[in-house]
């Protein structure tokens, strides 16, 4: 059996975070489905935040403006001592990364350059082009090396194994050799990123099925916010592929197919550097009553931004324009719509990162500290995964003293991959019944069309009765052949039980917010309720299904008030 202190499941950038900022004298390791480079972190494009005054514009910055942007953004859901916390370490996050060797893009004089993005007072993102997030998962990947942090690459988490409300280590499935291994640690991070594959436009990678929450989630860990979906505005149509909002921060236009600017009905002042959730509802009401190509699509309009500055700042979007598109921005308006892209809500942690189990931890995408509440403002994830990531590798290493191993380990362990290999043989040994992709798609499904954008109860209800029928037919699912060496059959019809608990739990905390907050947009029910709602959704998995309770937003010295951009 295989041993740790410390096991961080995930190779992005919390993961690595994570990683390189525990206790060099404990046994580290981290897990990853796949090779960490080829983790989900290298698709952030835009930037990552932080009050550093580099603009001309922005100096006045302070990490308190920050802190403010990010509430005021947030619709006032974020906990605010933990949005100022993050806010608080931003400027020394960049500085360390800068140190560490990232190549950020620079101001004559040598000075990090820093450009606008949504829902911010000032140009704060600071970026390397429109790669920012490869660059960061680069380096940090490099220094873990440099570490010699343990790697075991291609190894997929099946299930966290908890006792009496500790946390014992891990079942994996090894995708090399097909074998199921226990792993046993005193302390598991889990850094495994969102779920947006649970929606059928996307933005993320197809590794992203949030089955890292829905583990947590069975073990027995509460969900928070995870009704909170962010569906960007500018993904390439046809592809979904991200489009950064950058490309928006270099002054980037949303036209209609009346040649109209429209941000300026929805956002008079902010125009396209709204925040998220109200750019990407104005794109999908502009499409929704006839203002959009093809009945699908807007264009983002950058030919006015110049080739120069395209090539400098925008090489990336470029690319994927002339690969995915057969265009070029330089002379043609880019085809963009609304994808699900980012989960706000995720395993409830507080803000050392630690959960309700003990020597669990969880930081970036997977997890709610709630720095972002409802809406998170863009520029902010790289910062939560690095700045989170960091927290969680020292406080698991400062909490290891006082963590005792259960004698009880090894068996639990064992146990549970003799469940597994059980549930291995039930599935091969079918010859017949559903295969799980076709599950998959109808998943997708629906959820795009039921609990996207904009929700009532009548789809949202119509969205839970379409998960359970599913969640039946699951029960028929099974895999062909015999061979467990790579098979992604195998990975998904695991992954799968996840996702329809992440869809439940999402629908449900929908249906139950008879609000609209942030980017949950209840047509049904279309303004903010303070006096009802403002608390979080805390979900437990308890009897065999999903129970509900709430809990108190902390709030410290912004009051709520509305938001106007």
């Amino acid at each position: 059996m295989i041993s740790h202190d410390i096991l961080v499941v995930g190779g992005g950038l919390a993961g690595l975070a994570a990683a390189l900022n525990s206790d060099p004298a404990l046994s580290v390791a981290v897990v990853s489905k796949v090779h960490p480079l080829r983790s989900h972190s290298v698709a952030a494009q835009g930037g990552i935040n932080a009050p550093l005054g580099n603009n001309p514009d922005a100096k006045d910055d302070t990490w308190e403006k920050h802190a403010f942007d990010t509430i005021k953004g947030s619709d006032y859901l974020a906990d605010q001592d933990s949005a100022e916390m993050m806010c608080r370490l931003a400027a020394p996050t960049i500085y360390q990364l800068d140190t560490l060797g990232v190549p950020f893009s620079r101001f004559p004089g040598g000075v990090i350059a820093q450009r606008p993005f949504g829902g911010a007072g000032f140009p704060r993102t600071c970026y390397a082009a429109d790669r920012t997030g490869l660059v960061i998962l680069h380096t940090l990947y490099e220094h873990s090396i440099r570490k010699n942090v343990q790697f075991y690459n291609e190894w997929f988490v099946t299930k966290l194994v908890v006792d009496d409300g500790k946390c014992l280590g891990v079942v994996v499935y090894d995708l090399a050799s097909g074998e199921i291994i226990p792993v046993k640690a005193r302390a598991v991070i889990f850094a495994t990123g969102g779920y947006g594959r649970v929606y059928l436009k996307t933005t993320n990678a197809f590794i992203n099925h949030g089955s890292g929450i829905g583990i947590a989630y069975r073990a027995g860990v509460p969900l928070q916010d995870l009704e909170f979906v962010q569906f960007h505005p500018t993904s390439l149509f046809g592809k979904n592929i991200l489009i950064t909002e950058g490309a928006r921060g270099e002054g980037g236009y949303l036209v209609n197919n009346q040649g109209k600017r429209f941000m300026e009905d929805y956002a008079p002042v902010a125009l396209e550097l709204a925040p998220r959730d109200i750019v990407a509802r104005a794109i999908q009401t502009e499409v929704d009553e006839g203002r959009g190509y093809e009945k699908e699509y807007v264009h983002l309009d950058l030919r006015h931004i110049g080739a120069e500055k395209i090539k400098k700042r925008l090489p990336g979007i470029r690319e994927i324009c002339h690969n995915f598109a057969s265009l070029d921005p330089i002379d043609t308006p880019i085809p963009i719509q609304p994808a699900q892209h980012y989960s706000m809500g995720g395993i409830d942690v507080d803000e050392s990162c630690a959960s309700t189990v003990e020597g669990f931890f969880a930081a970036g995408e997977c997890a709610c500290v709630s720095v972002h509440g409802a809406n998170r403002l863009g520029g902010n994830s790289l910062l939560d995964t690095v700045v989170f990531g960091k927290v969680a590798g020292e406080e698991a290493s400062r909490r290891m003293k006082n963590l005792s191993g259960s004698k009880k380990a090894e068996k639990l362990l064992q146990d549970e991959v003799v469940k597994l290999k059980s549930r291995i043989t039930a599935w091969q040994s079918r010859d017949s019944g559903i295969k799980v992709h076709r599950l998959l798609d109808r998943l997708k499904n629906i959820m795009s069309d039921r609990v996207g954008i904009f929700r009532n109860k009548k789809e949202l209800a119509a969205a839970l009765q379409e998960i359970a029928m599913v969640r039946d037919d699951y029960k028929e699912a099974y895999i062909s052949g015999d061979c467990l060496r790579y098979s992604q059959e195998l990975v998904n019809i695991i992954e799968f039980a996840s996702m329809l608990d992440l869809a439940e739990v999402i629908t449900l905390g929908g249906f139950n917010r008879e609000e609209t907050r942030g980017s949950h947009f209840r047509t049904d029910f279309p303004k903010r309720n303070d006096k009802d709602w403002l608390k979080h959704t805390m979900v437990k998995y308890e009897g065999g299904k999903p129970c509900i309770s709430y809990a108190d937003v902390k709030i410290d010295k912004y009051e709520p008030k509305e938001r106007k951009y």
